[in-house]
């Protein structure tokens, strides 16, 4: 048996940009992608904290260190400068192999200069 699950997530970076005229879909700071384990053109899944949106994109490149999450053409409509966003990318493995596997999980401060990362999220409590 085949499960997808979570490989990737930025916990509640922040839209610094929403473009509707610009090409490619979501521009995200290469620093972060790398700490997330993302790749160029990947499919990503953008969950709005700010207005409940939800919808699947990809990845496009914006500049090391720069901060920038830009919501960009069409998905732009689904996000607004100073939004929050959780986005998480999905991996589909063999069952076999989900014990091993630890997702990449990044945290990031209001300028989405990353605080820290992990491996799992905590359990939550009542």
């Amino acid at each position: 048996m085949e499960l997808t699950l979570l490989k990737s997530k930025l916990h509640r970076v922040k839209t610094t940009h929403a473009e509707l005229d610009y090409e490619g879909s979501c521009a995200i700071d290469i620093d972060l992608l790398q700490a997330a384990n993302l790749r160029e053109y990947e499919q990503i899944h953008i969950y709005n904290v700010t207005n409940g949106e939800r919808f699947i994109t990809y990845v496009i490149l914006a500049e090391a260190g720069s901060g920038i999450i830009s919501v960009n053409g069409a998905a732009a409509h689904k996000a607004q400068p100073n939004d929050y966003l959780i986005i998480c990318s999905y991996a589909v493995m063999h069952e076999e192999s989900v014990d091993q596997f630890k997702p990449k999980l990044v945290y990031v401060d209001d300028d989405n200069k990353i605080t820290c990362t992990s491996t799992k999220i905590s359990e939550q409590k009542k």
